[in-house]
């Protein structure tokens, strides 16, 4: 009988066990999480690459085989031995080191880069609400934004640091977390992976900034630091400035946002991502229709803003509509607003009503269609092929171009991919170095065919050109009987200058 006794005793203090950890471990929150990560999956499938990433794998893929850092370019023949570095050097190496799996490789870094970013704008969003579902329901809202700036490029990881930082010092702000020591450290990697560290000193020294003084007028308030709070604060951020020369380049690569804002104009100008947010895109208008309802609820609401996140969401806004590549910037913070908004209304997490073996179900099943995602190659093959010329690229792997030709600015990247080094690009997306070499501004030249655009093809000697088919020097090549079409597709054309190929097979012979 006492041994029946125990047996019952063990299996019941088992059950009791294992209730504890599906419900330690299974919790809504957590079930959320996985879900807004799932989702996350989804939304990345909008762009599973760009077209700087080809480029930032074959420069990632020379560092980890050289264990140098390019000082010059190798990669173009128009500007070739320039004098060039590589700014985003640390990101570069984690893709490359990613692509050597295949697309089943970039396809889980680019899941784990916009799951982390994802669920951090979802903790900040907690952290300022105090409402797990509010905030769950606002990054839901803001995903729909965000899954157009999951790329697979450094800057992705830029963001994914400042998410960091800003819960860190939210953190600290709540007396969450008494050490801020490891910052120096973040910044350390930052510096060296993308250019968005120069906005993670302002946001660090916003956050110092306004909590010097107290403050409360039209609803908009501060909070004062304590003495220990302010001076360690302050340490901290000196020791963060301090780390940022340690790179590859020195200082140069701490000072490159700076050269970025004002010596680069034609980059500025010229490339989509650096342009305004037009109001005549539907990005534009959901951007301007969520600013606006923001206004209202404050008019109608009285809302409450601490004086940090007020000027967050002010700087976002007109970075955003400054500039499209900053509309990330912006939704770090407009997702918090609205989960502190939402938490008016949205009833915060019961504990006592959590269903952990239904999270654990659907957790798993979340968790499956990831795995499908990342291992279906064919079908992430299928989502570029369309953009890049594909079938064209195969053809010069077969037939070599060995004369000077111009392609696609937004087809360089790719072409280094995939040809270098048997075939040197005319320009790619490093815009900034073309920029500095002059090449860009002839290439606008050329494409808008101004009225010397023949002639600078003349100067660097072209006798050949990859372009999208329906682009309009195409269609002017195509008239002029001194270019014949050498390979055309639905996506890319390639024409040659009279026996420009011939000619140079003879040469090489």
């Amino acid at each position: 009988m006492p041994t029946l006794n125990s047996a019952i005793t063990n299996l019941t203090g088992q059950r009791t066990l294992n209730s504890d950890v599906l419900r330690r471990f299974f919790t809504f929150p957590i079930f959320l999480a996985t879900l807004l990560a799932g989702l996350a999956c989804v939304g990345a499938q909008v762009r599973f690459v760009d077209p700087d990433t080809w480029w930032h794998i074959r420069v990632g893929e020379l560092i980890l085989q050289t264990h140098h850092w390019p000082t010059i370019d190798i990669y173009s023949f128009t500007a070739r031995g320039a004098r060039w570095m590589a700014y985003e050097w640390l990101g570069e190496v984690i893709i490359a080191f990613a692509a050597r799996f295949g697309y089943t490789g970039l396809a889980s870094l680019q899941f784990i880069w916009a799951s982390t970013l994802t669920l951090l704008i979802m903790y900040f969003s907690y952290l300022r609400s105090k409402n797990v579902r509010a905030a769950f329901v606002a990054a839901i809202l803001t995903l729909f934004l965000l899954g157009a700036f999951f790329t697979l490029r450094p800057q992705v990881m830029g963001y994914i640091f400042m998410a960091a930082l800003l819960i860190a010092l939210e953190r600290y702000k709540q007396n969450l977390s008494k050490s801020l020591w490891w910052l120096p450290v973040l910044f350390l990697v930052w510096v060296n992976t993308h250019g968005t560290f120069f906005f993670g000193l302002g946001i660090f020294g916003i956050y110092w900034l306004t909590g010097l003084f107290e403050f409360n007028q039209g609803g908009i308030y501060s909070e004062k630091w304590t003495p220990q709070q302010r001076l360690h604060l302050l340490e901290v951020l000196f020791l963060c400035i301090a780390v940022l020369p340690l790179t590859p380049y020195g200082t140069r690569l701490a000072m490159y946002p700076f050269e970025m804002a004002f010596m680069q104009p034609l980059n500025v100008s010229s490339i989509v991502e650096w342009e305004p947010l037009s109001f005549g895109l539907p990005f534009g208008k959901i951007i301007l229709t969520t600013v606006i309802l923001l206004i209202i609820a404050q008019v109608y609401f009285r809302l409450d803003h601490r004086l940090d996140s007020f000027i967050f969401v002010l700087a976002g806004a007109f970075a955003a509509f400054a500039h499209i590549r900053f509309v990330l910037f912006f939704l770090l913070f407009l997702t918090a607003t609205i989960a502190v908004l939402l938490s008016r209304w949205v009833p915060d997490y019961e504990p006592e009503k959590d269903k952990p073996a239904l999270n654990l179900i659907v957790m798993l099943c979340v968790l499956g269609g990831i795995v499908f995602y990342v291992h279906d190659t064919r079908r992430l093959v299928a989502r570029f092929t369309d953009s890049y010329p594909v079938q064209a690229i195969d053809y010069l792997r077969g037939h070599p171009v060995t004369v000077p030709m111009l392609n696609e600015y937004g087809w360089g990247g790719y072409m280094i991919y995939e040809l270098y080094p048997k075939q040197r690009v005319f320009i790619d997306g490093r815009a900034d170095f073309y920029e500095y070499a002059g090449v860009f501004s002839d290439y606008i030249e050329i494409m808008r065919i101004e009225p010397d655009a023949f002639r600078v093809l003349d100067r660097y000697d072209i006798q050949a050109c990859l372009l999208q088919r329906k682009s309009t020097l195409a269609t002017v090549l195509g008239q002029l009987p001194a270019w014949r079409i050498e390979y055309s597709d639905d996506v890319a054309v390639l024409f040659v200058r009279g026996n420009a190929l011939s000619r140079a097979v003879a040469a090489q012979k």
